[in-house]
């Protein structure tokens, strides 16, 4: 739990739903309940337009089933509470059912696979909320509907729903929270203060202006975390979680006289790709771009592309970002990940027992020369990861090459090289910082790799070799 993510629970759902509720319980609602009916009416023809745009068949019928249970809940229960007055009746069950119905649309949505606004996308959703309907007002009609609990004459409008009705709702936000830490995207806690709206007003408002109040501001939150869903998928890279190009070239407009730009490059990251394939370069991109997040000095860590990042220090020099990128540096190679997965040990066991079957049948002059074959494969993939991986090599026991390829493939880091450059005389600009930081890199990787360069140590460098040859000549 980072700043970004509490800003992604907390903006905008949280702050919309705290500022209705604190409006809802004030002396102000009374002047602004007239705007009420536009404000409801607005809200949903926006979130309908925007979903539209958008292409998001669940944010869609989310809306809609949000906004036929609304109307719902206040045809069955045949006008605005009165003080006094409890729900009953069709009212009552009106309440219960949309308690129950939209957290679970809401989950069932949320599982659905999102194939925008077609006809495979559309009829699921639309089926389901018609059969809901159905079920909906005929369970309704007076003849069919039912009482539960008790109203408390002194608060009529206090627990009108089923103690294990709400278990629905915390269903529903569990399901919520558990999608934003798969996912990442603002739109699952958009889901998740939305039910909370939804539940303050079936809880203590089921009709009347208050409803409308909660009910849009409901939408008003979907429709927000549609808008903040969009742009972090604009600005910020999908696989990694951090900012992306995009961000980076608007952060360099912002930039200060001061400041320093380091760009990093993963070594050996085509190799690493070929051997293990790209699943695990993913993990490695993402392992990288979360050390590289938490580096100090108040670094701001970007992806251009690929296996490049870019990382922006303002008002420091490169000197003072240098000490930073090293120690980056440093624990990155320090970092290790494992890398056999469930799949991969099922299909070793599969490969064994095959192995042994076949070895029943052959004999053991045929089981001999797949023993030497194996060991001159796992000699082949140890020799490669060695050459990748030299200095995870070098701190492991020297043992036979079959044991070392187990060891290695379950234990994997990474090096990366790092140029960095800041803004002189020859270079003023962002984009000759940039160039100057990846020829610095260029010189990292010709220097071995796993190092730091700093771009303005090349011209002192070049000016010590041209004295000390002018001494001994």
């Amino acid at each position: 739990m980072h700043g970004r993510t509490w800003k992604a629970w907390l903006a905008p759902g949280g702050l919309l739903l705290a500022l209705a509720a604190a409006l809802v319980n004030s002396s102000l609602f009374l002047q602004v309940a007239p705007s009420l009916s536009f404000y409801y009416i607005a809200v949903f023809a926006a979130g309908l337009l925007l979903a539209w745009r958008f292409n998001s068949g669940r944010l869609l019928f989310s809306l809609l089933a949000l906004l036929v249970a609304h109307r719902a809940v206040a045809f069955f229960s045949n006008g605005p509470l009165q003080t006094g007055n409890a729900l009953t009746g069709p009212g009552r069950t009106a309440v219960a059912l949309a308690a129950l119905l939209i957290p679970l649309n809401f989950i069932v949505f949320a599982q659905m696979r999102e194939r925008g606004l077609t006809i495979a996308g559309i009829a699921p959703r639309f089926g389901l909320l018609f059969l809901e309907s159905v079920v909906f007002a005929v369970l309704c009609r007076p003849e069919n509907s039912f009482e539960y609990g008790s109203a408390n004459p002194l608060r009529p409008a206090a627990f009108p729903i089923p103690l294990w009705i709400l278990l629905g709702f915390v269903a529903a936000i569990a399901v919520f929270v558990h999608r934003f830490f798969q996912t990442r995207k603002p739109i699952e806690p958009g889901f998740a203060w939305s039910v909370a709206a939804v539940f303050l007003w079936l809880q203590y408002a089921p009709v009347g202006k208050m409803s409308d109040a909660y009910v849009a501001t409901a939408a008003l939150i979907l429709a927000a975390s549609l808008i903040e869903t969009s742009y972090v998928l604009a600005y910020h890279d999908e696989l990694t979680g951090i900012r992306g190009r995009r961000a980076f070239n608007e952060s360099l407009l912002s930039l200060d006289q001061q400041y320093a730009i380091a760009i990093v490059d993963i070594d050996h990251f085509k190799k690493f790709n070929d051997t293990y394939g790209h699943d695990v370069g993913d993990q490695v991109l993402c392992m990288v771009a979360k050390r590289l997040s938490d580096v100090g000095g108040d670094g701001e860590a970007f992806r251009c592309g690929g296996e490049e990042f870019a990382i922006v220090f303002r008002n420091t020099s490169a000197k003072e970002a240098f000490e930073h990128l090293d120690s980056l540096r440093q624990r990155i190679e320090k970092s290790t990940f494992q890398v056999r997965g469930a799949d991969r040990r099922a299909e070793k066991a599969a490969e064994k027992s095959a192995e042994k079957s076949s070895n029943r049948r052959a004999g053991t002059s045929q089981s001999d020369r797949r023993r030497s074959a194996k060991k001159r494969t796992a000699a082949v993939t140890s020799s490669k990861q060695r050459d990748l991986f030299p200095h995870l090599a070098s701190q492991l026991p020297d043992r036979s090459s079959d044991h070392l390829s187990d060891r290695l493939s379950d234990r994997l880091s990474v090096t990366v090289s790092i140029g960095v450059a800041e803004p002189g005389t020859r270079n003023r600009q962002p984009e000759q910082v940039i160039q100057s930081a990846d020829q610095a890199l260029y010189r990292a990787k010709h220097n071995g790799r796993n190092c730091v360069e700093l771009a303005s140590t090349a011209p002192l460098r070049l000016a010590e070799r041209k004295r000390s040859k002018a001494s001994r000549l």
